[in-house]
C-alpha cells in the first residue's frame, strides 16, 4: 500500500547527527530543486538496479553529514522489484516526533524526496539465495510484520526488543533471510542469530546531559533499552547503515556494495 512521506524528527541540537534513520520533522517547503535532485537520483538508482538484476537490494541514503563520526549513511530501506518490473521501497518510518512508527511502501522518488545532505546512495546487493528469500518476505505482508515493532526509538539497542528503528528493522529482516536452514519468526530470534554471527553495532559516546535531554524532551529517543553498564558509561550502541555494510562484507558470502552517485545540485 502506498503511503505519503512523513517528515522525520531531528535529534536535539546537543545530540550528534546519529547514524540512524530519519530526516528532519520540518515545515520547510520542498523546492523545485529538491524535486529535481530526488527524481534525478531515483532515475539513476533505478537504472543501476535494473543493471544489477537482483530482485531486492538494501538501499542506503545520506540524510545528514556524518563524516566527523566516521559514518556515511543515515537510513536504509529494502528495495524490491514488483511483478510489473517497477521498484518499490519498504522501510520503517517514525511518526513525526512520536514514540511510534509504521511500515511504508513507496516509489524510489519518495525515498529521496527530502532536504538531503547528499543524494548519493549505496546499494547492498545480497547473494542470489539470500536475495530470493528476502524478496519472498517482501511479497508476504503478514510475514514482513512479524519482525516489526511500532515502539520506536531513534537509538534503539540492537539486542533488545523494547524499541526498534528503521535500520534495526532492515537488519532483522536481513537476518531472517540469511539464516539458511533456520526459521526466525520473532525479533528475539533474529537478534540472537545476529549476536551469534558476530554483528557489531555502531557505538556512540554521548554525555550524560545529552542522554538526559534526549529522554526528557523527545518522545522518539529512549535509552532505557540499553544495558546499564553501557548507558551509565555514556556509550550508546545502535544499528547504522555502515555497521550493516561491515557485517555483510565480513561474511564472505558474495555480498556486493555499490555506491551510486546521485544527481548533484546546480552550481550558480
Amino acid at each position: 500500500m502506498f503511503r505519503p512521506d512523513w517528515r522525520w524528527p531531528l535529534l536535539l541540537s546537543c545530540l550528534p547527527a546519529l547514524a540512524v534513520a530519519g530526516q528532519g520533522c520540518s515545515e520547510k517547503m520542498l523546492t523545485v530543486e529538491t524535486y529535481r535532485l530526488a527524481l534525478g537520483t531515483a532515475a539513476k538508482v533505478q537504472q543501476r538496479l535494473n543493471e544489477i538484476a537482483s530482485p531486492v537490494v538494501v538501499l542506503g541514503r545520506m540524510g545528514q553529514d556524518l563524516g566527523k563520526y566516521g559514518l556515511r549513511y543515515t537510513h536504509a530501506g529494502l528495495v524490491y522489484r514488483q511483478p510489473d518490473g517497477r521498484w518499490r521501497v519498504a522501510h520503517l518510518l517514525n511518526r513525526c516526533g512520536s514514540a511510534e512508527s509504521d511500515l511504508w511502501y513507496e516509489g524510489l522518488g519518495n525515498f529521496f524526496l527530502d532536504d538531503m545532505f547528499s543524494y548519493d546512495a549505496v546499494a547492498v546487493v545480497p547473494p542470489p539465495a539470500v536475495a530470493a528469500r528476502l524478496h519472498a518476505r517482501l511479497q508476504d505482508g503478514p510475514l514482513l510484520h512479524t519482525l516489526f515493532s511500532a515502539r520506536y526509538s531513534m537509538v534503539a539497542y540492537p539486542f533488545n526488543t523494547r524499541y526498534q528503528n528503521s535500520n534495526t528493522w532492515v537488519l532483522e529482516n536481513m537476518a531472517a533471510a540469511m539464516a539458511d536452514g533456520r526459521q526466525l519468526y520473532t525479533r528475539e530470534q533474529s537478534q540472537a542469530w545476529l549476536q551469534q554471527q558476530g554483528y557489531q553495532p555502531t557505538e556512540l559516546d554521548l554525555g550524560p546531559l545529552t542522554r538526559l535531554g534526549g529522554r526528557m524532551f523527545k518522545a522518539n529517543i529512549a535509552f532505557d533499552d540499553h544495558p546499564d553498564a553501557l548507558r551509565f558509561g555514556n556509550r550508546i550502541r545502535t544499528v547504522s547503515v555502515d555497521s550493516i555494510i561491515h557485517f555483510v562484507e565480513g561474511r564472505g558470502e558474495g555480498w556486493r556494495i555499490e555506491e551510486i552517485a546521485g544527481t548533484q545540485p546546480r552550481r550558480y
